[in-house]
């Protein structure tokens, strides 16, 4: 059977919209605790994306405007994590969603160590999905510790594991060859709606020192990159409520936003004003 871009949609439509782009795992399995987090504040719309081996990044943008389409979600922010921000330019591009703002979640243009994304290809599709499924499994029971008083959280990362199947690894490998071969500098340095920037201090996946280099240099309309430094690149996850507290301030305007129940956003280090 084959698989297609799923959506699910939290919060009535008289709400602000936030879209959010899953990571190379492809799905919203990993996104529960952000969107506790913005406790109901938005309406907030997930994507999962097919495992297909076969789709460019612009048919992975033109999948998700289809799908917001028949739904009737026209206009709304973005937010890319990771591979994601791979999607997220073409989308921009193509122009036929109406977006108000975007959020790169340990985001980039072009991956600063293409090196390391080959690597990782080579490496994705090395492993036996056995082994894959043992180191998995070892995040989970770390990750479940994290969440022991949260059945929602327990059930979310229990579908986590249960989508990791053969097909599963060869559509994250097929992602970094897209990954690899893509530069959308062109894109982001023509970009016009607000961009924004948030990710973990810890994060040998995206270095952000190089791509806040990037962004501040070339990209107009970055507003403003927040690093939370009790984090690393699943900053959505180990410090949802921080994120959530900036994505929200500035969805609302405000380059400062109030702290929620769940965490307090002072400000961090590396933070661009413009």
């Amino acid at each position: 059977m084959v698989e297609e871009l799923q959506i699910r949609i939290h919060g009535p439509d008289s709400l602000p919209t936030l879209v959010y782009l899953p990571g190379l795992h492809g799905d919203w399995t990993l996104v529960g605790s952000f969107r506790r987090a913005l406790g109901g504040r938005v309406r907030f719309v997930e994507v999962t994306y097919p495992r297909t081996l076969t789709w460019s990044l612009d048919d992975y943008a033109a999948g998700v405007e289809t799908e917001l389409a028949r739904h009737s979600i026209t206009r709304g922010w973005l937010l890319a994590e990771s591979f994601s921000s791979q999607v997220l330019w073409p989308l921009l591009a193509r122009k036929r969603f109406q977006t108000e703002g975007v959020v790169l979640a340990k985001g980039f243009v072009r991956h600063p160590m293409i090196w390391g994304v080959r690597f990782a290809e080579y490496f994705c599709g090395a492993i036996s999905l056995g082994l894959l499924t043992r180191i998995l499994f070892s995040y989970v029971r770390i990750a479940r510790l994290r969440s022991r008083n949260s059945p929602e959280a327990k059930a979310a990362l229990d579908e986590f594991l249960a989508r990791r199947t053969g097909l599963d690894q060869q559509a994250a490998k097929h992602r970094l060859h897209l990954l690899a071969k893509n530069d959308p500098c062109d894109i982001a340095r023509n970009v016009t709606v607000p961009v924004y920037a948030i990710t973990g201090l810890f994060d040998p996946i995206v270095p952000w020192v190089t791509v806040r280099r990037w962004l501040k240099k070339n990209c107009a309309a970055l507003k403003e990159y927040q690093i939370i430094t009790h984090s690393d690149h699943n900053v959505l996850g180990n410090a949802a409520g921080k994120a959530a507290d900036y994505v929200l301030g500035w969805m609302n305007g405000s380059a400062s936003p109030k702290a929620n129940s769940q965490g307090t956003a002072t400000k961090e280090l590396a933070v661009v004003s413009r």
